[in-house]
């Protein structure tokens, strides 16, 4: 279960970035990812805002 939940959590990352790496606006695509992890239960609506802020922060300093 542990190895599930984490592949889970390291799909969601991943597509995150993807996400984040396409041209469009940061707000935008904040909202995008917001509604990606709501749709699919992935995250408490709460925990939602911090995770794509973590995510953002992530791929910004990578570049």
């Amino acid at each position: 279960m542990k190895g599930l939940l984490a592949f889970v959590f390291g799909a969601a990352v991943g597509a995150a970035a993807t996400a984040l790496l396409t041209p469009t606006t940061g707000p935008e695509l904040r909202e995008r990812i917001k509604l990606i992890l709501q749709k699919r239960g992935i995250i408490a609506a709460n925990d939602i805002d911090e995770l794509v802020e973590m995510i953002a922060s992530e791929v910004e300093g990578s570049k």
